[in-house]
């Protein structure tokens, strides 16, 4: 099988080993990837802050970039949401955009999607040696895309790795990209709330599948001083040794 990866502007600049780590996993498990040059930002942070022109002309650029891969995979839940979920609304009437843009998001899998839904794969031969995990799971993942049991599917089979639940799982961080800067004091206790109950596992690592969580979690966890580290699931995954 062969997949074109699109790799998100967090990934791209902060999180590049995220992106290594999907291309090593993917690859492992015999699937071709290609990285099309012509990517850019999907448009979700124009589209969040009201700038529908903006986001409409990255939908068709996205569009044209991905439109002859079969199958699009991105590590960004986020991203993936926006395009499937936001882009055909964006160019609903327009006769020589609609079909198009439709077409190319409905291919457009977050990565612990295509694993377990497309490829039918939850035993990726990973191997865990770094103590119990717990699973936040990333807001546009888990409400636009009903992305909530395929991670721990993947997480369930990885050799060594006991999964730990925290108390709502699925409180959201507080990020929300522009949120956080707009709303910064609401956003601070959404985090302090959420890194209260990843306190209370007692896990030292915590896995989520969006690099936006990542960074804002993370960002919480070391201002606190907490002996806690959060990563990408692709990284779990790609572990082997």
């Amino acid at each position: 099988m062969k997949v074109a990866l699109f790799i998100s502007c967090l990934t791209d600049m902060f999180f590049p080993d995220v992106g290594v780590d999907t291309v090593r996993l993917l690859r492992r498990l015999g699937v071709d990837v290609t990285f099309p040059k012509g990517q850019t930002c999907c448009g979700q942070p124009a589209f969040n802050s009201g700038f529908q022109s903006d986001a409409r002309a990255l939908a068709r650029h996205y569009t044209e970039v991905f439109e002859d891969s079969e199958i699009i995979v991105s590590p960004a839940g986020s991203c993936v949401t926006m395009v499937h979920n936001e882009y055909p609304h964006l160019v609903q009437g327009d006769g020589r955009w609609e079909a198009r843009v439709t077409a190319v998001a409905q291919r457009t899998y977050e990565l612990s999607q295509f694993l377990v839904d497309v490829l039918g794969v939850e035993d990726v031969g990973a191997r865990w040696t770094g103590g119990p995990v717990t699973y936040h799971d990333a807001c546009h993942a888990a409400r636009g895309l009903g992305i909530r049991e395929q991670p721990r599917r993947l997480l369930r089979h990885v050799q060594g790795l006991e999964l730990v639940e925290m108390d709502r799982p699925d409180w959201c961080c507080g990020f929300g990209g522009s949120f956080s800067v707009r709303l910064p004091d609401i956003s601070g206790a959404m985090l302090d709330e959420k890194i209260r109950r990843v306190r209370a596992t007692a896990a030292p690592t915590v896995v989520t599948t969006d690099a936006g969580c990542i960074m804002h979690i993370g960002g919480g966890l070391r201002k606190q001083r907490q002996p806690v580290e959060i990563i990408h699931l692709a990284k779990v995954l790609a572990n082997i040794s």
